[in-house]
């Protein structure tokens, strides 16, 4: 059995709290959600897992209903927020959970806004991950469409105009 000091048991504690810190710098990001009017609609936070990123979003003032919920290649969030490009693909997939030539690492299920149009969900993407390809040269950005996506038609789900936007930042 191994016998601590006061100092090896700081140093471990220094040393925890460091790699600790380092680690949610570099694996957590966050993006602003705004409508086209330019109010806020809410957060989503984004955190790396060995199974992929969890997204985890409060939002708010959005109307009831199916929404698809995307990641999307451009980091620009101009209204009508096409700005944001199409789906986040790094992989050349086709668009659709349902694709069996499938998916975009953008995609992910729908959410369900209550009549409230306050929502909070965390959604595990085993596709995304917090790096190079996600924060390239133009960035990236969570889309909200005014619609549900029907998880095949390719390349966007057939889900209708673009109703909230945020950039995803470090």
């Amino acid at each position: 059995m191994m016998k601590l000091t006061g100092a090896s048991i700081f140093l471990a504690a220094a040393t925890l709290v460091a790699a600790t810190q380092g680690a949610s710098a570099a694996e957590q990001a966050r993006a602003a959600m705004m409508n086209a009017n330019g109010e806020s609609v809410g957060t989503v936070t984004l955190s790396e897992t060995p199974q992929g990123t969890l997204l985890h979003a409060t939002l708010e003032n959005l109307p009831a209903g199916a929404h698809a919920f995307h990641v999307h290649a451009v980091g620009v969030c101009e209204p009508p927020f096409k700005s944001a490009g199409g789906h986040f693909n790094p992989e050349g997939k086709k668009h659709g959970i349902n694709n069996p030539e499938g998916m975009h690492a953008g995609d992910m299920p729908n959410i369900h806004v209550p009549a409230s149009g306050t929502l909070e969900i965390e959604v595990l993407n085993t596709l995304l991950r917090l790096d190079d390809a996600l924060f390239d040269e133009d960035g990236a950005a969570i889309v909200i469409h005014e619609g549900p996506d029907d998880y095949v038609t390719d390349p966007a789900g057939a889900a209708g105009p673009r109703i909230a936007c945020g950039v995803i930042g470090k």
